[in-house]
């Protein structure tokens, strides 16, 4: 059976929680520190300007996109 390129609900879950213990996480499948990037989003003016975490795994790729407000996938 092929491995999923996207981590699970439980793996993004624990990803946020050390990041919102200002930990850096460590990739779930590696095991490695992740890197992280803010995203801001939208157009001032337009009320819309949602600001994101996107921690990524440099070894295998795959990452996670949080909103940073109200702490969810996105």
């Amino acid at each position: 059976m092929a491995e999923s390129a996207r981590y699970s609900l439980e793996e993004e879950q624990a990803i946020r929680e050390a990041a919102v213990a200002g930990e850096t996480p460590n990739c779930p499948r590696c095991g490695v520190p992740m890197t992280w990037r803010s995203i801001g989003g939208g157009s001032f003016g337009l009320g819309y300007a949602r600001q994101r975490d996107w921690f990524l795994c440099p070894i295998c790729r795959r990452s996670a996109l949080f909103d940073r407000k109200r702490g969810t996938r996105t």
